[in-house]
């Protein structure tokens, strides 16, 4: 995990253009998944959601509640996800308290700009969305991976149409063997599903297995991800003159982002940006 200094948003109330929903369906994810299916009749398609449907009936992801469709939440968890909007801070991704109607910059990317160009999220890291995510990492709760996908390509609109190719923070290889996935690269597959960028889910090595983030400050945590991170040289073709955009769950105090962003710059990316499912709005209370 990642992070910045987020302590201007704590304020802040949720952005309104993300509606709270008078059902749990999501139209653009039910658009996405209509575009990645097989052309079949309207008849056959109903009898086979009704029969999926009549065996699995569907629930909410976060509190398992019987909700109207699948790979969504019900109003009480939506509710309570803290979703970033405008304004924002344009470099870390953090909210603001007020616009000045252009870009702006926060006073933590004024005194440490980051080597990352842009950082976005979908949410903070706290209430349902935290569950969410636990149950990706920890549980292998896989049916969040869609509702991601859609929310993320949403909080990086601008990110992605800037990007040339998707790249997942990677997991060293002996965490890649205990969990058997890795989440980031999870979360980028279904961007790339969506949006059509190419992903390259081995372009970035993690060489080391460094110690866990967690509880550690912001300057040791940059410590133990200090090159962590390689580009193998028969991967730097897919690097070299690219856009990257780099995928990863959560953004905790930016350490782990900004080594990647470094070795892909060097690797020859000409610019990078971060995307995350949430963000920590106060990364010295996060114990997990």
């Amino acid at each position: 995990m990642t992070t910045t200094d987020t302590s201007l948003d704590a304020a802040a109330t949720p952005p309104e253009s993300v509606p709270e929903p008078a059902d749990v369906r999501d139209p653009a994810l039910d658009a996405a998944r209509r575009s990645s299916s097989p052309p079949v009749s309207g008849l056959v398609a109903s009898f086979r959601n009704w029969l999926t449907d009549l065996l699995m009936p569907p629930v909410c992801l976060a509190c398992q509640e019987a909700i109207a469709s699948r790979d969504a939440l019900c109003p009480d968890c939506w509710r309570g996800v803290d979703f970033i909007g405008p304004p924002l801070c344009d470099r870390l991704g953090i909210r603001l308290p007020y616009s000045t109607g252009g870009i702006m910059i926060s006073a933590a990317a004024a005194a440490r700009p980051p080597p990352y160009a842009r950082a976005r999220a979908v949410a903070h890291y706290e209430g349902a969305m935290r569950k969410l995510v636990h149950g990706l990492k920890f549980r292998d709760r896989h049916e969040v991976r869609s509702l991601f996908g859609t929310w993320l390509c949403r909080a990086g609109r601008d990110l992605i149409e800037d990007a040339d190719v998707i790249v997942p923070v990677p997991l060293s290889r002996s965490r890649l063997l205990q969990r058997r996935f890795n989440q980031s690269a999870i979360l980028a597959q279904e961007v790339a599903r969506i949006t059509g960028l190419p992903v390259h889910t081995t372009a970035l090595h993690r060489t080391r297995r460094t110690q866990r983030q967690v509880g550690l400050s912001r300057e040791q945590r940059r410590d133990n991800v200090r090159g962590a991170f390689e580009v193998p040289r028969r991967q730097l073709g897919k690097i070299q003159g690219r856009r990257v955009l780099l995928i990863d769950d959560v953004i905790t105090t930016g350490a782990t982002a900004e080594a990647c962003t470094t070795t892909l710059l060097k690797a020859g990316a000409t610019d990078v940006d971060v995307l995350a499912v949430a963000i920590v709005a106060d990364p010295l209370r996060i114990t997990t």
